[in-house]
C-alpha cells in the first residue's frame, strides 16, 4: 500500500528570516505554531504565528508550568501515514540550530500520549515521545544548510496525534561545531548543562547570542545529574569571562558558574537521550577562583567504562594562562551509553579539586542520502505551488513518500510511480516527468492537459501509461511504442491525430478510442487481407463438401453407385 505524505509547507519569505532588528539577532525565525499574532516575548525574540498554512488545526491550551505565549498555542495532525512539514529558508554551507517543541496539554481531551516521529528533510531525526501532559519535549539539532531550504517533518504516529508547539532556527557563527563528519552527519544535541547554576532557569538569549538553551544542574528530572559526589560546591563570580580564543563560545553568563569538588572529586550520572552511539562531547572550563601562586587545580575525567580516556590531565591555568578565560578540552568522535556515569579526580599534586562550568554532549546523526529524483520532484512540484499536494516539501520518498508518489525500497529510493489522477491539472505534460528514469507507472487521467506527448525513451522501466480524458493533440510518439516494458497504455478521449503505432495494438493493453481523427495503422492492408481470407474459406468450404458428399455416394448398392455418383457430382458442379 502506498505510504501517503501530505505536508504543510511553511514558506517563510528570506527577508523574514534574515532581518534585523535590535531585539533579536540576524539569522532568527521562531515560528509560534497555532497562533495568530505576531509578538516579541520578555527575551527579546520576535515570534511569527505559522497561520498561514493550509491544513493542520490548532488549539489552545493551558500548563500552570508555562505559561509563555508561544507554548499556549499549538497545531495538530491526523495521525495517519502522512508526513507534515515546515519548509525554512537557510544559506547554503551555513551551520544552523534548529528546536523543535512539543507541549501536550491534553489538547485533544483524551489524555492520550502521542508517540510520533520528526525528521530533517530525509534524515529520521528522533522520536518524540509524549509522557506528562504539562511538560515541554525539546529537540535539537545542529546541521550544515546543503540547500537553499530545510523541512522539518512530522510523520508516523504510533499513538495519538502529532503536533508541535514551536519550531526556531538559529543561525551559528563561523567555526562553531565545525567537525570533519558534517557533510554526513547531523549533531543531536543530548545535553548542554550550566554547572552550578544560581537558579532553576536556563540560559539562552540574549545571554548567549546564539540562543542555545543551557539547563541549569538544579534542575530536577529522571535521571538526570544524580549520584553527585559529597563535597561538591557551587561557586561563581560577576568578574568577565574571556571566551574569544574558544570554538563553540559558550556564553559568558554560563561560564561564571561552576560547580567544585572540594573533597577532590565531582561525580555525576544522567541519561543521555538519543544514544548508545557515537558522539561529539565538549567539556568547558574556566577558573573563576583566585587561586593562590602555590596552588593549583590538576584533574583527570574517569569513565568507568572508558579507561582510555582516562589519562589526560586537565590544567585548566596552564592552558589558559590565566583566570577568567575559558578552555574547552573534548572529544570530537566518542562512543557513549544511554546512561553516563563521569568524574573528575583531582591529581595527587594537585591542591585543589577538580572544577566544571558547562558541558555539551551530541550524537552524531547520519544523514540520508536521499532519493535520486528528489530535485527532479522539487522542480515538479514547484509548478503546481498553488496546489496542497505542490506544496508537500522535504524529499518526495523519505521517510516516507509524497501523498501522489509510490517509490522504490532502494536505500537511496527512485520515483516509481506518479499519481495524479484527476488532479485539475492544465497546461502540457511538464518535461520533468521524462527525467523519472526509474519511472514505472504514470496517471495523468482525468485532468485538461494540452499539448502533444512528450518524449518518454529515457523512462525505459515504463509499464503504465493513463492519459485518457484530456485535451492532449498530436501524434502518438514512436519513443511509447519502443518502450521495451510497455503493457498497458490508455489514451482515450483526446485529439490526437495521425495513426496508431502497430505495435501499441499487438502486446499492450490499449485504448484509443475517443480520438476521432486518430486512425489505425495499415488499414487498407486490413481491408484486402479480410477479402482474401473470405474468398480462401469459401473455396476450402467447398472442397470438404465435394469429398463429404463422393463418400457418401460409395455406401449405395454397387449396381447403382456410378449413377448416384455422377448425379451427386453433376449436381455439385452445377450447383457450385
Amino acid at each position: 500500500m502506498m505510504r501517503v505524505s501530505l505536508l504543510l509547507s511553511c514558506l517563510l519569505a528570506s527577508t523574514c528570516l534574515f532581518t534585523s532588528s535590535s531585539a533579536q539577532s540576524a539569522g532568527f525565525v521562531s515560528l509560534d505554531c497555532g497562533g495568530t499574532e505576531p509578538f516579541t516575548d520578555e527575551l527579546g525574540l520576535n515570534w511569527t504565528p505559522d497561520d498561514h498554512l493550509l491544513y493542520g488545526s490548532t488549539a489552545n491550551i493551558s500548563s500552570l508550568n508555562e505559561t509563555k505565549t508561544q507554548y499556549t498555542t499549538l497545531r495538530h495532525f491526523p495521525a495517519d501515514s502522512r508526513k507534515y512539514c515546515y519548509t525554512l529558508n537557510v544559506t547554503s554551507r551555513n551551520r544552523y540550530l534548529v528546536r523543535a517543541t512539543f507541549l501536550y496539554g491534553n489538547f485533544d481531551s483524551n489524555n492520550v500520549y502521542p508517540k510520533f516521529d520528526i525528521s530533517l528533510g530525509a534524515t529520521h531525526w528522533t522520536t518524540i515521545v509524549i509522557s506528562e501532559a504539562a511538560t515541554v519535549e525539546t529537540a535539537e539539532l545542529v546541521f550544515l544548510a546543503s540547500s537553499p531550504s530545510v523541512s522539518v517533518c512530522l510523520s508516523n504516529a504510533t499513538t495519538g496525534q502529532p503536533f508541535i508547539s514551536t519550531l526556531e532556527l538559529r543561525q551559528l557563527n563561523g567555526s562553531m561545531y565545525l567537525t570533519e563528519f558534517e557533510d554526513k552527519f547531523h549533531l543531536s544535541v543530548s545535553a548542554r548543562i550550566n554547572f552550578g547554576a544560581e537558579t532553576e532557569d536556563p540560559v539562552r538569549y540574549p545571554d548567549d547570542p546564539y540562543d542555545r538553551i543551557w539547563e541549569s544542574d538544579l534542575l530536577k528530572k529522571a535521571n538526570y545529574l544524580v549520584d553527585v559526589a559529597a563535597g561538591t560546591m557551587r561557586v561563581s563570580t560577576t568578574s568577565p569571562i574571556d571566551n574569544g580564543a574558544v570554538m563553540d563560545k559558550p556564553p559568558q553568563k554560563v561560564m561564571q558558574t561552576a560547580v567544585v569538588g572540594t573533597n577532590g572529586s565531582l561525580t555525576y550520572r544522567m541519561n543521555l537521550e538519543g544514544f548508545p552511539g557515537n558522539g561529539r562531547a565538549f567539556t568547558y572550563f574556566a577558573e573563576i577562583e583566585d587561586l593562590a601562586e602555590d596552588e593549583s587545580r590538576k584533574f583527570r575525567l574517569i569513565l568507568p567504562d572508558h579507561p582510555e580516556y582516562s589519562k589526560s590531565i586537565v590544567d585548566v591555568k596552564e592552558n589558559t594562562q590565566r583566570a577568567y578565560k575559558v578552555y574547552e578540552p573534548g572529544y570530537v568522535n566518542i562512543t557513549l551509553p544511554y546512561v553516563l556515569n563521569f568524574r573528575f579526580a583531582k591529581t595527587a599534586d594537585s591542591s585543589r579539586g577538580p572544577i566544571l562550568n558547562a558541558m555539551e554532549i551530541s550524537k552524531y546523526l547520519e544523514k540520508s542520502g536521499g532519493s535520486v529524483d528528489a530535485s527532479v520532484m522539487a522542480d515538479l512540484a514547484s509548478l503546481y505551488s498553488s496546489t496542497v499536494w505542490g506544496q508537500e516539501g522535504g524529499d518526495p520518498c523519505l521517510p516516507s513518500p509524497w501523498s501522489w508518489v509510490t517509490c522504490s525500497s532502494d536505500p537511496q529510493p527512485r520515483v516509481v510511480a506518479v499519481k495524479l489522477s484527476d488532479m485539475n491539472l492544465t497546461g502540457e505534460i511538464p518535461s520533468e516527468l521524462t527525467q523519472l528514469t526509474g519511472l514505472v507507472e504514470l496517471l495523468l487521467d482525468g485532468n485538461s492537459l494540452t499539448g502533444s506527448i512528450p518524449d518518454f525513451s529515457r523512462c525505459l522501466n515504463l509499464k503504465i501509461v493513463h492519459l485518457e480524458n484530456n485535451r492532449l493533440t498530436g501524434k502518438i510518439p514512436s519513443s511509447l511504442a519502443k518502450l521495451p516494458n510497455l503493457t498497458e497504455l490508455y489514451l482515450q478521449n483526446n485529439l490526437l491525430t495521425g495513426k496508431i503505432p502497430s505495435s501499441l495494438t499487438k502486446n499492450v493493453i490499449s485504448n484509443f478510442t475517443g480520438n476521432f481523427n486518430l486512425k489505425e495503422s495499415g488499414d487498407k492492408g486490413r481491408k484486402l487481407g479480410v477479402i482474401i481470407g473470405a474468398s480462401v474459406g469459401a473455396i476450402v468450404l467447398l472442397i470438404v463438401t465435394i469429398i463429404s458428399l463422393m463418400c457418401m455416394c460409395k455406401l449405395k448398392e454397387d449396381n447403382k453407385m456410378r449413377k448416384t455418383s455422377g448425379i451427386c457430382l453433376l449436381f455439385v458442379f452445377n450447383d457450385s
